[in-house]
This record gives structure tokens, C-alpha cells and sequence, in this order.
């Protein structure tokens, strides 16, 4: 499993317009229903609150966002790309708390990077989304561990889009024709001790191994995503949204 630097920009890009551009309709979300320092006057005092803070620093907390680009054997030049973001329920990850519900949206997404971004979709690799899978787990300062999120299903009837591209292996995800997305997902409340939430996808697809063939071959693509929770013993806020907005 490999980073694909070079892809990143334009996936990026690609991947959050989707995002963005998906709206919900007019019913609501309603949470409620689930559950200064003065300046260090010496330099190593100071460098070792920095040192403090980017152990606490984390992708999705400190960007807002996470995105990762990720290979796998046997489908060279294919970029798998997971995009999460907090919704607009607790937007703030510098406010997410033990307490409280956090909620947050995802992608997943081919790329076939062996042809050109706008080349005919015809002559681009297909791959298909079968199964998705969501574990969790908590970073404690007990040690003792929880798994506030969980998530098991197949792909193409929890997706945002009701009517996805489909076969017999699954969900169309290859750009710009397919994409799977799940919208404000719960993190449930967690111990007052907890520093960290780590969640780990795991995705089973089917990819073509070439445009227009009928062979393909079966991958699990998996991503580990950590979350900083900050000490507070207050709730984390969270405001009533549009049930399908992000």
C-alpha cells in the first residue's frame, strides 16, 4: 500500500466538488435524538508545547478534512481515494469532546490514472464497490478501549445516490462516473479519558484489468483514520442540519 502524491491535487479537487455540489432536501437532522495562558518565557518550555501539540496533531483535525490516495497489487496505476470531513454538526474539530455526538461524512473513489484525467470513460478501467466496512477503536489514557462507530454493509444500498451504476460486483466507483458516498455518520460518546478515536476502513472491490474486458480481479482496500479528541468535560455541540446536507 503506497501514497500517490502526484494524484492528489486533482483528486482533491475532483473528489470534495462532488461533495459539495450533493444537497439534501428539506427534512431535518436532529442529533438530540441519539445521545489564557501567558506565553512561556523560556525556548524549551515552548518547544515542548509544540512537541506536545503535533503528537496531538491529526490529519482530519488539524486540516478539517482527510484524504488519502492508496494502491494495491494487482491493479497498478488505479488510485483509491477516501475523502472524510466533518458535517455541518460539529464542524469544529478543535470542539470535538468525549461527550457528545460527532458526525462526520465520507468518499470512496477510483481513479484510473494509466489514461489521460478526460479521456473517454470508455477507455478508463471500471471498478465496482461491493462490500464497505467500518471499524473503531478509542486511544485512552486507561488504556481501556472502546468502538463508538461500526459500519457493515454493501456498498450500493446505503450510498447517497438511491439509483447507483451496478452489476453483479457491486457499485460503478471509477471517476468521473461512480462515486460511494455516506453522509453524517454518528461517533457516539466516549470516556472522559479518551485522546484519540481511530477508525479503519475497509473496502472489497472488483477491478476491471482492463478497459473493456470481462476479467476482474477482487481487492480490499484498507485506510486507518485517527481523530484527536480533546479533554473537556463539556458536551460536543451540535447543530440541527438538513438531514442529507454534509
Amino acid at each position: 500500500m503506497s501514497t500517490r502524491r502526484t494524484f492528489r491535487a486533482v483528486a482533491t479537487g475532483g473528489v470534495l466538488a462532488l461533495v459539495l455540489s450533493l444537497t439534501g432536501g428539506c427534512s431535518f437532522f436532529d442529533p438530540s435524538r441519539q445521545d489564557a495562558e501567558p506565553e512561556a518565557a523560556e525556548t524549551t518550555a515552548v518547544a515542548s508545547a509544540d512537541a506536545e501539540e503535533e503528537v496531538r496533531a491529526t490529519q482530519f483535525t488539524r486540516d478539517g478534512t482527510f484524504q488519502s490516495h492508496i494502491s494495491v497489487k494487482g491493479a497498478e496505476d488505479v488510485d483509491f481515494v477516501y475523502t472524510l470531513y466533518p458535517t455541518k454538526s460539529t464542524p469544529r474539530t478543535n470542539e470535538w469532546y468525549p461527550r457528545g455526538s460527532k458526525y462526520f461524512s465520507f468518499t470512496f473513489q477510483a481513479y484510473d490514472l494509466a489514461r489521460p484525467l478526460r479521456a473517454p470513460f470508455a477507455t478508463k478501467r471500471r471498478v465496482y464497490l461491493s462490500r464497505i466496512k467500518v471499524t473503531s477503536s478509542t486511544v485512552t489514557e486507561s488504556g481501556a478501549t472502546q468502538q463508538p462507530y461500526s459500519l457493515d454493509a454493501v456498498a450500493k444500498k446505503i450510498t447517497f445516490d438511491p439509483e447507483p451504476e451496478s452489476t453483479r460486483y457491486g457499485m460503478l466507483i471509477s471517476s468521473p462516473k461512480g462515486s460511494f458516498e455516506l453522509r453524517n455518520q454518528r461517533i457516539r460518546p466516549t470516556s472522559l479519558d479518551t485522546e484519540r478515536v481511530v477508525l479503519t476502513f475497509t473496502a472489497t472491490v472488483h477491478v476491471q484489468t482492463r478497459a473493456g474486458g470481462s476479467d476482474y480481479i477482487t481487492r480490499t482496500v484498507r485506510q486507518r483514520v485517527p481523530i484527536t479528541i480533546f479533554p473537556s468535560t463539556e458536551k460536543t455541540a451540535v447543530a440541527d442540519i438538513p438531514i442529507n446536507a454534509n
